[in-house]
């Protein structure tokens, strides 16, 4: 299972209703948070969901409206009595950016841990997440995320049995383990059928339309993406400033098809964003002008991986 929250939806500066951009994913007892605007911690008050668990932090770049509330935030986790390490990951010049923002946060209790993108696409695993990153088209090095909980395949115990395994194993070849005894070697797949369809949210923010993002969303359970205009003549603007429409991002979901997309970034001046939604849902159905403290659960299907 996969929670999803849009702490922040806003892009440039705050607004009374609308904090900055910042998204929580929850697994297994793991918190991810993509991107930590001004007032991610008081969405997360809100949504009643403690900074204390996160482990990872990735940034898409760093604009102030994507990372200046990171200070606080370290300083709420270190009074919190972490004392885990917490890792960081963002394009390159991630430790020189947050070591310049903690000459006001100098003293944790854990300690920092950074991974810099340097190629267009890069993959990680950290505790439950497969992280894909993938740049982007913005005014600066900018990513988008991947974030994916694969799936094994279900556990057969007619074959562990007919394969003569002892009962004692079987819960650690189910987890991925090899185990051996008396010279014979016991592996996953003797006793695993195929990998079944895991759960995938594609994030990104801050860039123009380009091929890859729908390659990264492609059949996503959620994609959110940038809507930062929806108003007539915001076409050349979004253009100059390497942002995207409303109506550009329902394009990457009408190639990319998703089972949902969320519209998030927008700028000060739409108020109203779902003003706009019938337009966006000629180009994609099945999408939503996204609010601060928008969540999904995701849980797995019972469908193979194909």
């Amino acid at each position: 299972m996969l929670d999803i929250c849009l702490l922040g939806t806003g892009g440039m500066m705050p607004l009374p209703y609308r904090w900055l951009t910042s998204m929580m994913a929850r697994c297994d007892g793991s918190n991810l948070l993509i991107d930590c605007g001004e007032g991610t911690q008081v969405a997360l008050k809100e949504k009643g969901w403690s900074p204390k668990p996160i482990d990872v932090i990735c940034f898409t770049h760093y604009h102030a409206d994507h990372i200046s509330g990171l200070p606080g935030l370290l300083l709420t986790m270190g009074n919190a009595e972490r004392t885990e390490p917490l890792t960081l990951i963002g394009p390159k010049g991630l430790e020189r950016v947050v070591g310049a923002l903690r000459m006001i946060a100098p003293e944790l209790p854990f300690s920092l841990k950074f991974i810099e993108l340097a190629e267009p696409r890069e993959r990680l695993q950290i505790g439950p997440y497969v992280i894909d990153a993938y740049r982007v088209n913005h005014n600066v090095i900018c990513y988008g995320y991947s974030i994916s909980i694969p799936r094994k395949g279900k556990f057969d115990v007619e074959r562990a049995r007919a394969a003569g395994i002892p009962q004692r194993f079987w819960s650690r070849l189910q987890k991925g383990e090899t185990m051996e005894l008396d010279g014979t070697v016991f592996t996953p797949d003797m006793v695993l059928g195929p990998e079944r369809r895991g759960l995938k949210v594609t994030y990104c923010t801050d860039t123009r339309p380009v091929p890859v993002i729908a390659e990264y969303a492609q059949d996503a359970d959620l994609f959110i993406c940038e809507g930062m205009y929806g108003e007539d003549g915001k076409e050349a603007k979004a253009r100059e400033y390497k942002h995207m429409t409303m109506y550009e991002a329902a394009r990457l979901a009408a190639k990319a098809q998703p089972k949902e997309m969320w519209l998030t970034h927008y700028s000060p001046s739409l108020n109203r964003p779902e003003e706009f939604m019938d337009a966006v849902r000629k180009i994609f159905p099945r999408s939503k002008a996204a609010r601060d403290g928008f969540t999904l659960e995701l849980a797995f299907d019972e469908g193979e991986k194909e």
